[in-house]
């Protein structure tokens, strides 16, 4: 059965993550020449990759309720690779915030057939 809510809860959990890399990605920006700092990252391939897991249960499992960030020891931080990584997360945002828009507009005619 279909459900708006479901659909909302689930674009909402992605722009928790899509927030997660966002966080990750400007800490390794900010200590790139910082000795001994460790790059971080959340890969969305290990959040989606499986399609026999609904995404709540997969975020919960790995993110906790803390939102945890995976670190990369022995990474260099590349700023290209960086920045190029922040647009991608750009592009998600994007996405995301238009499916969430388009939920709540489908709610809206929802509501105004209904009356």
């Amino acid at each position: 059965m279909f459900s708006t809510m479901d659909n909302m809860g689930k674009v909402s959990l992605m722009l928790d993550l899509i927030s997660q890399k966002q966080r990750a990605l400007g800490s390794n920006l900010a200590n790139m020449d910082t000795p001994g700092y460790v790059r971080r990252d959340v890969e969305f391939a290990d959040y989606l990759g499986t399609i026999n897991n609904p995404i709540e249960t997969r975020l919960s499992e790995i993110l906790g309720p803390s939102g945890v960030i995976e670190e990369r020891d022995y990474e260099e931080i590349d700023p290209a690779k960086e920045l190029t990584e922040m647009q991608k997360n750009s592009l998600f945002y994007t996405m995301a915030t238009r499916r969430m828009s388009n939920i709540i507009t489908e709610m809206k005619t929802v509501i105004n057939v209904g009356k």
